[in-house]
């Protein structure tokens, strides 16, 4: 046998469910996603053609996100949902028809096993991975709505110090669509604290076709944010809970804000859509 193939087990053991759900109150008023939790990928991708070095990289996965998701919901009480997976095998913050749904090239890294991922394998890995995922947050919000709390919808992303060689000035940005009631407020109070260097739609832009807060808070009309944090500043379990905590402060308040909790009509900006990487 050649010593690249894995043996045949009688009876593999099943993969793990593609999302992690950790249960809250929905009178807190918010929930938690993190798009990009995880640098796993199942046994049957095997290392989809990668040496391990890259999925410790930002490519794999949002480097201290998934801790500062866990560490926030935890903080407030409130139910959070995260990936299993990685997002080199697909990226469940991007609509079903963006052709960086499945990356060949990631950051300068070419992706061997996604090389060949024809529209049959693209659709094997929507019903594995990203519908399981979309399932989950649109129950959890239907649920609140049917509750009598519709929330504020909250992701955590993480970003690279560097892009392309150029450092990258903020700690954390903002980012937002065409309704800023909520990612205002939070802005504000970022800016507010001494040495935080805040973008404003920083370091992507916020109106992203498709995406997780354009499906599930955009086209409901609920107030929303992605917040994206220096990854430098979150890789540490210290660093992620500091900055748990600075955010835990900043939404109690406004999540009880029932102008913040109330639907408003859908909308969207006029101007192009700019791709996030």
């Amino acid at each position: 046998m050649s010593a690249s193939l894995a043996p045949v087990l009688d009876a593999p053991s099943p993969a793990p469910h593609p999302v992690e759900t950790i249960p809250g109150s929905l009178e807190s008023g918010v929930l938690l996603l993190c798009d990009h939790a995880s640098n796993a990928v199942p046994e049957d991708y095997g290392d989809l053609g990668l040496p391990p070095a890259q999925f410790e990289r930002h490519i794999a996965y949002d480097i201290g996100a998934a801790a500062v998701t866990r560490s926030l919901a935890r903080r407030l009480g409130a139910p959070a949902i995260l990936t299993r997976f990685s997002r080199l095998l697909i990226d469940p913050n991007r609509g079903r028809d963006d052709p960086t749904l499945v990356m060949r090239l990631s950051d300068g890294a070419v992706v061997p096993g996604n090389a060949r991922a024809d529209e049959a394998e693209v659709q094997r890995r929507i019903a594995r991975f990203y519908d399981p995922y979309d399932a989950a947050i649109q129950a959890a919000v239907e649920n609140a709505i049917g509750s009598g709390n519709p929330p504020v919808i909250v992701t955590i992303h993480s970003f690279t110090p560097l892009w392309r060689g150029w450092p990258r000035p903020w700690h954390v940005g903002i980012l937002w669509d065409v309704d800023d009631r909520f990612a205002r407020p939070i802005l504000d109070g970022l800016a507010a604290e001494d040495g935080l260097v805040v973008g404003d739609n920083e370091p992507y832009d916020g109106a992203l076709a498709g995406d997780t807060i354009d499906r599930h808070a955009t086209r409901r009309g609920l107030a929303n944010a992605l917040v994206e944090i220096r990854q430098d500043l979150i890789a540490t379990d210290e660093g992620a809970e500091q900055w748990a905590e600075r955010f835990a402060k900043l939404l109690t308040p406004l999540a009880a804000n029932p102008d913040l909790r109330t639907p408003k009509p859908h909308a969207t900006r006029t101007r192009e859509r700019l791709r996030r990487r």
